[in-house]
């Protein structure tokens, strides 16, 4: 495989009721296809929230986007565009990091937690030192990060829902 340049191709989901900010890198290829967040579907990102949130496994597009409003979670990327082999984050480079300001104007944000630690760096890199707020890196929900456990995923995640 070789460097492809990719833009961010949809929108952050938000309103003025969230509460809660979730940031990814940059969609994978399958969320990219889908042209919405986490599409890959051995990504554990809805089977948690909807755990969490106890709501049923959303499986359109809008059932999703209501998972997420009706609980106050806005999500959005850390990444605008940039260069990249396939979906790996471990090989991001050439980064034009999103603009996450108009969310944080919108919405009164209480915690931002990042899924994983690629988006994590690169907003500590970025956006930290723009909006002069602190994230929490929480473990990717990644097929890719096979180390964690559905049930340890949960565990960790379960902070999102101390600000919903």
């Amino acid at each position: 495989m070789r460097y492809e340049h990719i833009v961010h191709g949809f929108e952050p989901v938000y309103d003025s009721r969230s509460k809660v900010l979730i940031l990814g890198s940059l969609p994978s290829v399958k969320s990219r296809e889908q042209s919405f967040y986490y599409g890959h579907p051995r990504n554990r990102f809805w089977q948690l929230l909807a755990k969490l949130c106890g709501c049923p496994l959303p499986v359109t597009v809008s059932d999703k986007r209501f998972l997420l409003l009706e609980n106050r979670i806005a999500v959005w990327d850390v990444i605008s565009e940039c260069d990249i082999i396939g979906s790996s984050d471990t090989s991001i480079r050439n980064v034009v990091p999103a603009d996450i300001s108009p969310i944080l104007a919108a919405a009164d944000i209480g915690a931002i937690f990042t899924n994983g630690s690629a988006a994590y760096r690169i907003y500590r890199r970025y956006q930290q030192p723009l909006v002069g707020r602190e994230a929490v890196c929480l473990p990717s929900t990644s097929p890719a990060n096979a180390a964690f456990s559905f049930e340890r995923l949960l565990e960790a995640w379960s902070a999102v829902k101390k600000y919903t």
